[in-house]
């Protein structure tokens, strides 16, 4: 399909800089193929059945956007920004540099500074190689956890381009911008549509016999980045590394066969999902949905406001139907939904 056909026109207010307070009270809009209806994700045990499941990314993103500087082989030093998007073993990281047209490989760079530095007073990397669009290899000095300890210390929240680009970030945003389940450190994006759920939400839906099960997809710098192909078959989904674990497969397929159904909390829990087909699996995941895709293994998907010609509007096309997708953005916008990671959240049906 020509990735045109998945424009459509945003108002720049409908961007949402922070997230609802309380989180639950987001709005929700329930999409289904002959209907819309406008609620609040508090409402949501009222909207699923007594038998379904819930299920959660439980990835935690960590504060992968570095700033430092490149130390060239003249000597010469330069400012340079890194965006952490995939571990590749203790010391090795694969990152997005700015401007990465500009290193080598053998180019060290320094990052800290501002007090907020390691034990020992920077975190040092080695450009090990260059691929392309700005993709390089890092070889840090430290690995491990010590690793990991000093990438708390200095970077930051790496909040996408269209919040960093109208303010900065800040302290809430370490809290705002991580869901209630994070615990496998890894992600560089939140899973955005488990920001509104609620420890009380959670003990409401499991009053009402609605259970929650949790996967893992660290989501990477794919997210972010534009399409720009013509064609969404020319468009390569960057890989991400994701786990269903026996117990959570075995509960998954016991609540299939038992007629329930399966509610993918975000498009990162349906791509895991749909990979696996609820079956064990622990690996990387390049899936791309567009319409036409067969889903497997989902059954409703509450997902979030995404952005126009993205990868994440072509998956809920592919859900729910694109002609209904626009009519749904389109009443989203008429009503004042607020868009994007920050912002309200949709329950959507599959197309009929």
């Amino acid at each position: 399909m020509r990735v045109a056909d998945f424009d459509f026109e945003l108002p720049s207010e409908r961007i949402a800089l922070r997230p609802a307070r309380p989180r639950d009270s987001a709005k929700l809009l329930i999409v289904r193929p002959d209907s819309f209806q406008d609620l609040t994700v508090r409402d949501l045990p009222s909207l699923l059945r007594e038998g379904d499941v819930l299920v959660f990314n439980n990835t935690k993103v960590i504060p992968a956007a570095l700033t430092g500087l490149r130390v060239g082989r003249s000597g010469i030093t330069a400012k340079i920004e890194a965006l952490l998007h995939m571990r590749l073993d203790d010391s090795r990281w694969k990152v997005f540099a700015k401007p990465g047209k500009k290193l080598a490989v053998g180019d060290r760079l320094r990052f800290g500074g501002e007090g907020r530095v390691c034990l020992t007073g920077t975190l040092d990397a080695t450009v090990a190689a260059k691929g392309e669009s700005g993709e390089v290899i890092l070889a840090f000095d430290l690995a491990g956890p010590v690793l990991d300890e000093a990438i708390e210390l200095v970077g930051d929240m790496p909040l996408p381009p269209y919040i960093a680009g109208k303010r900065g970030t800040d302290e809430r945003d370490r809290s705002d911008y991580q869901t209630m389940f994070a615990a496998e450190e890894g992600a560089i994006a939140a899973p955005t549509a488990g920001l509104h759920f609620t420890p009380g939400l959670i003990n409401c839906l499991q009053e009402s016999g609605i259970a929650a099960e949790f996967v893992t997809l660290h989501v990477g710098a794919g997210t972010f980045l534009p399409v720009k192909t013509e064609d969404t078959q020319d468009h390569q989904m960057h890989a991400e590394w994701g786990s269903l674990n026996a117990a959570t497969s075995q509960r998954l397929m016991a609540a299939r066969a038992a007629g329930n159904r399966i509610v993918a909390v975000g498009t990162t829990s349906l791509r895991l999902l749909e990979t696996s087909n609820l079956e064990v699996f622990s690996g990387s995941t390049d899936i791309f949905i567009t319409p036409g895709y067969r889903f497997r293994a989902v059954d409703l998907l509450i997902t979030n406001f995404h952005l126009p010609r993205s990868t994440l509007f072509m998956l809920v096309a592919a859900f729910a139907g694109l002609e209904r997708m626009k009519q749904a953005y389109a009443h989203a916008i008429r009503h004042n939904y607020r868009f994007y990671s920050y912002g309200d959240a949709s329950l959507l049906f599959p197309a009929s």
